[in-house]
């Protein structure tokens, strides 16, 4: 690998927001390709932090600072990515259903998934049945990624998830569910198709879902 994708991983690992988005143009400038900038240098960057964060070396605000770094490298590289026409691996798209305000958790499993080479769709917090339901019909997403942080709040992740089955758009997508009071026995009995225990085990989910695990 060269020290140039070396650089950007270790930009990301260290959530450096202004030195990542510099070694990706340099690492454009020599005419190293898009895909090869992510797949050598975004997404082993990104990988390190899944593995640190799973094993508890990193921790929530390091990550988040590796997300902003990755955010800050993608405004680069994105535009270039499409212009190539490199092919994602599939749309995850996330949401914290109606009621909860909480979104560091949805954040760090965006990033997580982007860093994996998914297209991601945030479609924020406080998000209703209804705007779950618009947004699977406007984006065709293959994975669908509720969380909830609060006890009052995971019910409506069976709420959504039974008004997904009744406008007819269940079979279009997976679903899968997270959050601190969500577990694998809640997911399975509201029809959920996953659960993600962290950031790092939603996005290997979602990949296991298109086929990419």
């Amino acid at each position: 690998m060269s020290s140039l994708f070396e650089r950007i991983s270790t930009a990301i690992l260290e959530g450096d927001e202004e030195k990542a988005p510099k070694y990706v143009q340099r690492a454009l400038d020599k005419d190293n390709g898009p895909k090869e900038i992510l797949q050598n240098g975004l997404l082993v960057g990104m990988g390190e932090v899944g593995v640190r964060f799973k094993a508890g070396d990193m921790f929530v605000p390091e990550v988040l600072m590796s997300a902003d770094a990755m955010q800050a490298a993608m405004k680069i590289l994105r535009p270039r990515l499409v212009e190539s026409g490199v092919k994602l691996i599939g749309k995850v798209m996330l949401g914290t259903v109606e009621g909860d305000l909480h979104d560091i958790g949805k954040n760090l499993v965006g990033m997580m998934c982007e860093g994996a080479g998914f297209e991601v769709i945030d479609i924020g917090f406080d998000a209703t049945p209804a705007d779950f339901i618009a947004a699977i019909k406007e984006y065709q997403p293959d994975v669908v990624g509720m969380s909830a942080m609060l006890t009052t709040t995971m019910r409506a992740m069976g709420h959504t998830i039974k008004a997904i089955e009744e406008a007819g758009l269940r079979d279009q997508v997976k679903i899968m569910v997270g959050g601190a009071p969500v577990d694998a026995e809640f997911a399975k009995r509201i029809g959920a198709d996953g659960y993600g225990s962290n950031a790092p085990a939603g996005s290997d989910l979602a990949k296991e879902f298109v086929g990419a695990a």
